[in-house]
Formats: C-alpha cells, sequence, structure tokens
C-alpha cells in the first residue's frame, strides 16, 4: 500500500541508552507508521562481537524495549530493532528475544514476530571466498580460510530487504541481527512507496534518535518521508533541529560528506538543500540513489589473548620530568623478572598509557611541551593465558611502585592505587579481523527469518 507521506519514530541512538517516556508518547500521538531503534554499533569495539555479551546493560534493553513493543501494539504499528544487543550477532539477538517474551508474558501482548538472523556460516564463506565473491575494503588483505575459523563470530551487515520480507508476512515485531544503521527506517518508507533516495536517507537521519537535534542527548525524533523531501523534528519541546545539526549527522560515521555506501546502491548528497521549516524542524531534498552492485559488509572479531591491568596517579614533579625514561627503565625490569617465571616474550605484551601527557593519542599528540602537574599510569599486559597476564601486570605494579629514578626523595608511595585490588583481570580481548564484502545471491540470502505467534 502506497502512501504519500511516511512517518517514523526513532527513540533512541542505541536500545539500552533510554530515552522520555513522554517524547515517546509524543511521538505516538503523531499517529507514526513505526517506531523502533538501531540498536548498535561497532564503536565500542570489538569486544561485544566476540564475547556475544551486549554492551548495554540488560534491564535498561528491557526497559526500552518494553516502551517501545507496548506502544506498537496499543497503536497496531510496527515495531523494528535493528542490530540487537549492540553486535547483531545470535546471542545478542536471543537476548532480546529473551525479554520480549518477557515482556509480552508481563503484559499480555500479541502479535506476530519476526526474528532475522546475521550471524554467517563459516563454511558457506569459505565457500565465497573460493568462488571469488569476497572482497577485501580498503588496505585490508584477502580474506583466508584461515582467518574464518579464527573468528569467534562473524556477521553480515543487511540491508532493509530482510525487513521488506517481514513486513510483507505481516510481522509487527522484528528483532534483527547486524545491519547498516539506516536499514530498519529505509524499509518502513519504501514498504510504503517512497523513493530508495529518501527512503535511505530518512535512515541516516533517524540511525542515531537525536544526535540530529540540538542540544545533544538521548532522545526520539521524528522523520517524515515524502517523494519530495525528508522533514525530521525532535519529540523533546526542548529540543530542535537546524540545518546545521542535520548537516553534522549527515556526516555522521562516513569518510565522506556525500558518498554514503549501502548494500546495493549510494546514497549522493552533493545536492542536498538543507532549509528549516519551522523553529524546530529541519526539511532536506535534494538527494540521489545511485544503484550499484549488491554487495553485504562482514563483521567478525578474533580473540587475542587475555588482559589485565592496572592503574595508579602520580603527582611527583620529580618523576613527571623524567616519565618517558622511567617507563624505559620500567619495561626493561618487567621483562627481566618476566622471564625468571620461564614465560617467553612472545607469550605476552604490556601498554603503558599516561594520561595527562599523551595517554588518548600517544605518538600522534601534537602538544608534546605540555605538561600537567599529575599523571595517570594504566599498564595492560595482553598474554596468550590469563594467568600469564595476571602475573605480568602484577610485576608491573609492582616495578611502578618501587623503581628508582635520580633525585628521588621518597622511596615508597610517589604513586596511589586508586583501586583494591590494584590488579584487574579483563578476561578475553579481541580484535576485528575482516574488512570484507561478500556478493550474495539476494539481499536475503544471508539472513533467514524466523516467525512465531506470541
Amino acid at each position: 500500500m502506497k502512501h504519500d507521506e511516511v512517518r517514523m519514530v526513532s527513540a533512541s541512538g542505541i536500545l539500552g541508552y533510554g530515552f522520555p517516556e513522554s517524547s515517546l508518547k509524543a511521538g505516538l500521538a503523531r499517529k507514526p507508521h513505526m517506531i523502533g531503534v538501531d540498536g548498535g554499533s561497532s564503536d565500542p569495539g570489538p569486544h561485544y562481537l566476540g564475547s556475544g555479551k551486549p554492551f548495554t546493560n540488560r534491564l535498561s534493553i528491557k526497559r526500552d524495549l518494553s516502551l517501545l513493543v507496548r506502544g506498537a501494539i496499543a497503536s497496531k504499528i510496527p515495531m523494528m530493532i535493528g542490530t540487537c544487543g549492540g553486535a547483531g550477532g545470535e546471542p545478542h539477538l536471543q537476548l532480546c528475544n529473551e525479554l520480549l517474551q518477557e515482556i509480552a508474558r508481563e503484559h499480555d501482548l500479541h502479535f506476530k514476530l519476526a526474528l532475522i538472523h546475521s550471524e554467517q556460516s563459516k563454511p558457506w564463506l569459505k565457500q565465497r571466498v573460493k568462488s571469488n565473491r569476497v572482497h577485501a575494503l580498503g588496505t585490508a588483505a584477502p580474506l583466508t580460510e584461515a582467518v574464518i575459523d579464527r573468528a569467534e563470530r562473524i556477521v553480515g551487515m543487511m540491508g532493509p530487504e530482510p525487513y521488506r520480507a517481514a513486513l510483507d508476512a505481516g510481522a509487527q515485531v522484528i528483532l534483527a541481527g547486524r545491519s547498516t544503521d539506516p536499514a530498519p527506517w529505509a524499509a518502513l518508507a519504501m514498504h510504503y512507496g517512497m523513493p530508495p533516495a529518501q527512503s535511505w536517507f530518512s535512515g541516516k537521519m533517524l540511525e542515531c534518535a537525536c544526535n540530529a537535534a540540538l542540544p545533544k542527548k538521548h532522545d526520539c525524533l521524528m522523520g517524515t518521508v515524502t517523494r519530495d523531501y525528508v522533514e525530521v523534528e525532535p519529540l523533546n519541546p526542548d529540543m530542535r533541529c537546524t540545518p546545521l545539526s542535520v548537516a553534522v549527522q549527515c556526516l555522521h560515521e562516513n569518510a565522506s560528506p556525500i558518498i554514503h555506501k549501502e548494500p546495493g546502491g549510494i546514497l549522493d548528497t552533493s545536492a542536498c538543500e538543507i532549509m528549516a521549516h519551522t523553529e524546530r524542524a529541519v526539511r532536506v531534498s535534494g538527494m540521489q540513489w545511485l544503484p550499484q552492485p549488491y554487495t553485504i559488509k562482514l563483521e567478525g572479531a578474533e580473540k587475542v589473548g587475555y588482559s589485565a591491568i592496572t592503574f595508579a596517579g602520580t603527582r611527583d614533579p620529580g618523576l613527571i620530568g623524567q616519565i618517558d625514561d622511567f617507563v624505559r627503565t620500567v619495561r626493561e625490569s618487567v621483562a627481566t623478572k618476566v622471564a625468571a617465571f620461564n614465560i617467553s616474550p612472545e607469550d605476552y605484551q604490556f601498554v603503558v598509557r599516561l594520561y595527562g601527557k599523551n595517554g588518548v593519542m600517544d605518538e600522534w599528540e601534537p602538544s608534546k611541551s605540555e605538561t600537567s602537574h599529575e599523571l595517570g599510569i594504566l599498564a595492560e599486559a595482553v598474554a596468550k593465558t590469563q594467568d600469564i597476564a595476571n602475573a605480568v601486570i602484577s610485576v608491573m605494579r609492582v616495578t611502578l611502585l618501587h623503581t628508582d629514578f635520580p633525585g628521588r626523595l621518597c622511596k615508597e608511595g610517589n604513586m596511589g592505587f586508586p583501586f583494591s585490588p590494584s590488579d584487574i583481570e579483563r578476561g578475553p580481548v579481541y580484535e576485528f579481523s575482516l574488512r570484507h564484502v561478500v556478493e550474495p545471491d539476494d539481499p536475503c540470502q544471508m539472513f533467514p527469518i524466523e516467525y512465531s505467534t506470541v
């Protein structure tokens, strides 16, 4: 069924970040065709994809999900969550499904549910590699079977097509694995007949909710899509969209200010006009959709070891004035002591970050002459086992505290450790191991849909 106008509410930038209930009520009062959240991101790093854990709290996810699904059922509209659990793997999808089932029982809700899976079969990916249908992005090396085997989990970033298939099948609640951020919104707009350009652009605006508004905070955004323009307006009366805030959102998480690469095409915003429509709403027109060969981006996380950390602070000016030499001495001393445990240098590495000096940018720090009156010293050991990481960080902590340096007056206590125990075991650590795209036979091939009546 085609509409002349499609209205969609994005509740928050991430499921579990929270939003005012009053803003959601204001959005539902405007009779939207959908409410939802793009639930994830790779911004918090590879740990969540690798470990299968969500990066927002279970209680906060349930709170947001409960408000959304109850609002959708009461309004008889779809609710869609993209990249469930933050990383979109099978454990993340099942967590959100488990919470949804709890909510449905608690509130006696009834609906048709679609679960869209995005975790990928390793044998299938190996076949795609053999048939030359997997391609590296940027400077990444070609994908190998060894890299696939080492990955704890690999997901594909679905486009809007699986969502549209679920909508066509009559699903009212859609929980999906890893997705491109705009996909749920683009799917709903195209489902009701909007052109791809306006549909994808609406998704770009809605993916982070009120990130496109001022002042920036987690709140609800209304997007209105027509065949000529996309309009966005915050649902909190204390916030507003401006041409600048919307233009900034156009640049969000993208290498180019005007070219946005998506599955099956490019969203070109080079000819866009961004104009204030009211004091709080902005309209954007002129976006273009350029079809391209259909590919799906892959994300994978590989376990690289186990981590332990310790943290100390110092405001000893004598130490701060020669901190680089001190850290070098500590490193050499730690290496000697650890060798006595029959631990090979290849079995571990340690990193020291100096907050107040160059802890954020390390060697890229341009302000090399500025000196703080205090430094935070964060030491990390990464090793092939947790026992080795714990041993190395224990030696590192003792050596930081007791290593002498020229001019030192006090022999103890020129560092403070804010935590007891001072050595903190972090467990497994991961790195992203895939920067590749794969050519599917069709846009839904990699994303099986499971339907049920709740």
